[in-house]
């Protein structure tokens, strides 16, 4: 099974991130779904070969982690983006479940903004998580650490310095950048009933 590069050049020329940055950004995912192929094959490979207790195994095991969500969770993120954004419906299921998680849509933002302005590197997730029904605003730290288990992304943000950087933006700025480009109507589709 290979995984394939998706092509997002429909967002060149969205305001607030340069061409450079978003083809910088786009170079990386490469990367991400490169060494995805790479470790998927080879994990097999050493499989087949009866090596799947070798320490080798056991480090590119552990790898695969860190690379799939890497490929993964910029999938997601650019797929959460479109120039110009869209608002968000306050008459759509996801608008309603934000309300009830969080008292009102600029309460949620108030958090998710917060969540984001957190020191470091990493990730900004608002999760469902579908047991309780409930949404979350939650930090993934690097890529593989911080996931809320048995909850499903809806809106991903990129905190890593690559994603903002380039262009000289400081991070609060960046923040409300994204916002203004989210699709709303992607991250509404991924709400599950």
């Amino acid at each position: 099974m290979s995984y394939q590069l998706k092509n997002y050049d429909q967002l060149l020329g969205i305001e607030g991130l340069s061409d450079h940055l978003l083809k910088n950004h786009f170079t990386l995912y490469q990367g991400y779904v490169t060494n995805t192929n790479k470790l998927y094959e080879k994990l097999n490979l050493m499989l087949k070969e009866g090596k799947a207790s070798s320490p080798e195994y056991s480090e590119l095991k552990r790898r695969f982690g860190w690379e799939w969500n890497g490929m993964r969770l910029h999938e997601l993120y650019f797929d959460n983006l479109t120039k110009g954004g869209s608002q968000a419906n306050p008459e759509t299921k996801l608008n309603k479940k934000i309300v009830e998680a969080f008292g009102s849509y600029e309460s949620w933002e108030t958090e998710f903004k917060a969540t984001a302005g957190l020191r470091g590197i990493g990730w900004v997730a608002l999760y469902l998580d579908p047991l309780s029904n409930k949404l979350f605003n939650t930090w993934i730290n690097e890529h593989d650490v911080g996931h809320l288990a048995g909850c499903s992304p809806l809106l991903i943000m990129d905190l890593f310095e690559h994603a903002f950087m380039i262009d000289g933006l400081k991070k609060p700025d960046y923040i409300n950048t994204f916002l203004k480009n989210v699709d709303w109507v992607k991250v509404e589709n991924r709400l599950t009933p």
